[in-house]
């Protein structure tokens, strides 16, 4: 009687407990995980820097684009010179002046063998490149978010069941000591008992380690304060139950070879150094360019001659007006110069090959991409197989451990079974519980990750 109104208030405790904690968790912070991935794709660092280096190379893009326009420069400039000096206005020797001179000037680039053409087309794809890197790094940020989140899920399922364990193991030690006392049990059984509590509580302390670092790894990827307690969202049972393995991995496989920005990412670098080849081959062609300019200056010793005597040579000099200088001193010019290349010891050869390198090796990353892709997506499908098979294999598993512990109890009521046998058939018991609970999240974790390369939104659909 002592044993089994021991084993009715455990499962009277676990029912309040589980009836309880509901009402205990409202105060906290209810996280689902469509909620935790959307936090930290907005707060993750490295999604930031992967967008700081698309806004990097879109303003690369934009001065590629102003390549087109024209330069123009204007100069001002004055200077004191000491010594003697040819003053050029008034074509004599002076011992010092002050000179100042003013100009403008304009560059209009006419043909630069295409290469400002396709140093366009080179950004454009390079923009389109981090684009995609961006998506790139936010796919892995949820992938690992959602590995996490569901790891957190197991762990806590597992110390749930461990605290369960060690309640039960705490009602059979009282009923051990109970029967010791009164001459019904051995030493030997009650020291099974005591084992097999301190095992349970060992097991709770590890299953309470890992839940809480979990939660920290958690909390850490949503760039959360460690100390904020918040609670995470289970998954209904129905829907993993009605999990369904139909895929294919060659669907999958072409499926995601349009959702998945990685290939994006490698296609664009090969569009990259392929633009490369043609900058680099444009070094071949000559350049031509359109100038043109205005300067003029002033001088503190300019002169000119205001008299002359009846032979016209000049007998007295005047100083030329600040406006005279400007107006006398103009100096304006336009004109084309063409570059022909001839030998550059062998610099555009040497670039147009390392381009063409370049290529070849973007190429050859972007099948490795592919080729990783179609492994990791078989890979998945495999996965999700076995995942599917283990869950119903574990669960078949643990309803046999259940129902062989709950006919050992019994019989050792009676008398009929020792208390190895009952904890023996305990720990196969809780075993079996904890293979069936990592089982039931592994399946649920497959089949995020064929939805993650599907392309599909992280849920649980509830």
């Amino acid at each position: 009687m002592k044993r089994s109104f021991s084993y009715l208030a455990y499962l009277t405790a676990c029912f309040c407990v589980a009836w309880l904690s509901p009402k205990q968790s409202a105060a906290q912070k209810l996280v689902p995980i469509k909620a935790a991935i959307h936090q930290a794709l907005d707060n993750n660092l490295q999604v930031k820097q992967a967008r700081f280096q698309e806004a990097l190379s879109e303003e690369d893009l934009k001065q590629a684009k102003s390549q087109f326009y024209p330069s123009l420069n204007a100069q001002v400039g004055g200077n004191m010179r000491f010594g003697r000096y040819f003053d050029q206005y008034s074509g004599q020797l002076v011992p010092s002046v002050n000179t100042a001179n003013a100009g403008a000037s304009a560059d209009v680039p006419i043909f630069q063998g295409f290469q400002r053409v396709n140093q366009i087309l080179a950004n454009k794809n390079q923009l389109a490149a981090d684009q995609s890197n961006v998506e790139k790094v936010k796919n892995d940020l949820v992938l690992s978010v959602a590995t996490t989140y569901l790891e957190a899920l197991t762990n806590q399922d597992l110390l749930t069941a461990a605290e369960q364990q060690l309640n039960l193991s705490q009602q059979q030690l009282e009923v051990a000591e109970a029967n010791y006392e009164v001459g019904n049990n051995t030493l030997a059984d009650l020291s099974q008992a005591k084992s097999q509590v301190a095992t349970d509580e060992l097991n709770v302390t590890s299953a309470e380690n890992a839940f809480e670092l979990s939660m920290l790894n958690l909390k850490q990827l949503m760039e959360m304060d460690p100390s904020e307690d918040i609670v995470l969202e289970k998954p209904p049972i129905a829907n993993i139950e009605q999990i369904e393995t139909p895929y294919t991995a060659t669907e999958v496989y072409q499926q995601a070879l349009k959702a998945q920005p990685d290939i994006e990412t490698a296609v664009f670098s090969t569009a990259v150094a392929k633009s490369n080849i043609d900058i680099a081959k444009g070094a071949y062609y000559p350049t031509l360019d359109f100038g043109a300019g205005y300067g003029t200056s002033v001088s503190s010793v300019a002169v000119q001659p205001i008299a002359f005597d009846p032979d016209g040579r000049p007998t007295e000099y005047g100083r030329v007006s600040f406006g005279d200088q400007l107006r006398n001193n103009e100096s304006p010019y336009i004109g084309l110069t063409l570059t022909i290349p001839i030998f550059n010891r062998f610099q555009v050869r040497t670039s147009v090959n390392k381009a063409k390198i370049n290529y070849q090796n973007a190429l050859t990353n972007e099948q490795l991409a592919k080729n990783n892709l179609n492994k990791i997506v078989n890979q998945a499908v495999l996965d999700l197989r076995s995942a599917s098979k283990r869950y119903g294999s574990t669960e078949t598993a643990f309803e046999s451990a259940k129902d062989a512990f709950e006919v050992i109890r019994q019989r050792y009521e009676v008398g009929l079974a020792n208390s190895v046998e009952l904890f023996t058939a305990q720990t196969t018991m809780n075993k079996a519980e904890f293979d069936h609970i990592q089982a039931k999240y592994d399946l649920l974790f497959r089949s995020k990750v064929i939805d993650f390369y599907l392309g599909n939104e992280i849920n649980f659909g509830n």
